[in-house]
């Protein structure tokens, strides 16, 4: 059975696959051939929690579908900036690349700059932040996080990047910080843990 992670792209073959008191837009938005994106959330094995977004943020709407309705994948280390960089989301992605590069890890977009990227469809603006994902399964130690945090500040606009561990997804700002526990977001919820890697803490 395939495996989808949080914030992969699918693309669905039919808008019946969403509940019956699915709003319009959610399924005009299929029908047009939008992808939705993965969500962390308990399910079924053989189904995939996914939300699915219109043109506006209120069109943000949350469903679980069959895995076998999926046609097509896309993770967000397969996103590439082919387009040209208008927006300062794309920019910063463009003039930090390097730097993620370097780090080391496998990293994708995420968000609105993503989802543009897939689809070509308009979801940036001037304002928007850049959502990176950074794979991280094996443990990064708080002090390369915070050199890492460091690089990827620019003035072009806010970059929120997530670390995601075999247990679930942490703000790498948070992990770059003092605080003592942080929230590790993961399909049963969120919880604060001490170590997101240490997966004895978190079934406890």
């Amino acid at each position: 059975m395939t495996t989808f992670l949080p914030h992969d792209l699918l693309w669905i073959d039919r808008c019946e696959t969403l509940p019956v008191d699915a709003p319009d837009w959610a399924c005009n938005a299929l029908r047009q051939g939008n992808p939705v994106v993965v969500r962390r959330a308990s399910c079924e094995v053989d189904q995939v929690a996914v939300g699915v977004r219109g043109l506006s943020r209120e069109h943000r709407y949350a469903a679980v579908v069959p895995k076998s309705a999926v046609l097509r994948h896309v993770s967000p280390e397969q996103l590439s900036l082919a387009t040209a960089a208008v927006w300062p989301a794309l920019q910063a992605l463009r003039l930090l690349e390097p730097v993620l590069n370097a780090s080391g890890l496998v990293w994708g977009v995420g968000g609105s700059a993503g989802f543009e990227l897939a689809t070509g469809i308009r979801a940036l603006h001037q304002d928007s932040d850049l959502d990176l994902i950074l794979r991280t399964p094996e443990p990064l130690d708080r002090q390369q996080a915070a050199q890492l945090l460091q690089q990827l500040q620019t003035p072009l606009c806010r970059v929120d990047a997530q670390l995601q561990t075999p247990w679930g997804g942490v703000a790498l700002s948070e992990w770059a910080s003092a605080a003592r526990r942080v929230l590790l977001k993961a399909n049963e919820g969120a919880r604060l843990v001490s170590d997101p890697w240490q997966p004895l803490e978190y079934a406890a």
